[in-house]
């Protein structure tokens, strides 16, 4: 491997970072205060500003308004961005819509890309991926797929259940996963439907209330009642999905590593410039041993996962499924999230808590990441297979 990034990605990310910290953190100071989020208007004022200094959507072809890299030349850019929650959404590079745009580009048909990805790569709408469903249904066990798609004619007839369908509220679309052959196993009995948000059928239920921020369009209870779909709304092939879904989940797991390791590197920024001014037994914190180790230990596990994110995004554009190691650096990452930002309100004390920094609002959001796209037990379920396929016979 060669860890040079080329110099135009340097650029990109000084840009990219140049802006989140003139443009995107004074908004967030402003929402952490008020408490009400960022509105629409104030996104798309965002957004507008992304597109004129020429740092729109980094993941996309030129084709769709893109900056056009490579996964490997995503991972500075997006942690650049990933500096502020607000920042990947005005860049157009958060979840769902990232996941769901690098799912359309690569397997809708031409009037798909149209109607569905080129105004979501526009940012001019948002979309919903609805795969997770309520007990008994679909969570980490694809094969408890419960939603169910049934040929009628030129059209499917959708039922089930569904929530944590992430951006879901106020949706344009939805990419709905589906079991369309019951006799099958879920690696080849599944679908991915696209529908409109606002077909007879679909029922949203609720915004799901949870932890930490607010995310544009939530992640919505919703239920199918004999949903209609023209064939023609399947992406991809028939039975495909659970295979999309893998193309899917491999570089979101990654991307979502890049966007958090922002938060955590500024999180250690923010923890390490309190302590070099805050005194107390006579000295400052930073000169306190034991505030040195968790600065230290923040810093190195930031180190290895950015190691990692390049090593599985450079294996992914080989052409290698790279399971195991995407794997590896979600479990890796979403665990060093959480580790970091932890010691940061530690070392910040009193103030860390408050809601004064934003490190207490990254600490409820980030308990998620190491549940959502593989829980972290799921993961190490994945790479101890391939432990004990390589080393347990005798």
């Amino acid at each position: 491997m060669d860890f040079t990034y080329a110099p135009h990605v340097h650029e990109i990310v000084r840009r990219v970072r140049a802006f989140v910290d003139t443009e995107v953190i004074p908004v967030e100071a402003r929402t952490l205060a008020s408490r009400e989020g960022l509105s629409a208007a104030g996104l798309m004022e965002l957004r507008a500003k992304a597109k004129a200094a020429g740092l729109w959507a980094p993941q996309l072809p030129p084709d769709l308004g893109g900056m056009g890299l490579t996964l490997s030349e995503i991972v500075p850019v997006f942690e650049a961005a990933g500096r502020s929650h607000l920042g990947i959404l005005a860049l157009n590079c958060a979840a769902p819509d990232e996941g769901n745009m690098h799912l359309l580009n690569h397997y809708a048909n031409a009037d798909q890309r149209e109607r569905y990805l080129r105004p979501l790569a526009a940012g001019e709408i948002h979309s919903g991926f609805a795969m997770t469903e309520p007990a008994p249904g679909v969570g980490s066990d694809p094969n408890m797929l419960r939603t169910t798609a049934v040929r009628d004619g030129d059209e499917w007839v959708i039922n089930g259940h569904k929530w944590w369908t992430s951006g879901g509220t106020g949706a344009e679309f939805l990419l709905i996963m589906a079991r369309s052959n019951p006799d099958v196993p879920t690696s080849k009995g599944a679908t991915i439907f696209i529908a409109p948000a606002n077909a007879p059928g679909i029922e949203f239920v609720r915004d799901i209330p949870h932890m930490g921020f607010d995310d544009l369009g939530g992640h919505a209870e919703i239920k199918f009642h004999d949903l209609r779909v023209p064939h023609s709304s399947i992406l991809g092939n028939e039975g495909d999905g659970y295979a999309l879904v893998q193309a899917r989940l491999g570089p979101a797991r990654l991307t979502h590593c890049m966007r958090w390791t922002g938060i955590a590197q500024r999180a250690l920024e923010i923890a390490t410039r309190y302590a070099a001014e805050r005194e107390a037994f006579g000295k400052h914190l930073s000169e306190h041993q034991s505030i040195q180790w968790m600065l230290a230990d923040s810093a190195l596990e930031l180190h290895a996962g950015r190691l990692m994110m390049q090593q599985a995004a450079w294996l992914l554009e080989q052409g290698d499924q790279a399971r195991q190691e995407t794997s590896m650096c979600k479990v890796f990452v979403a665990e060093t999230v959480n580790r970091v930002i932890d010691r940061a309100i530690q070392i910040c004390g009193g103030l860390g808590i408050s809601r004064d920094l934003p490190l207490s609002k990254w600490y409820e959001s980030a308990r998620a990441f190491r549940i959502y796209d593989g829980a972290s037990e799921v993961h190490r379920m994945v790479i101890a297979r391939k432990v004990i396929k390589q080393y347990g016979s005798v």
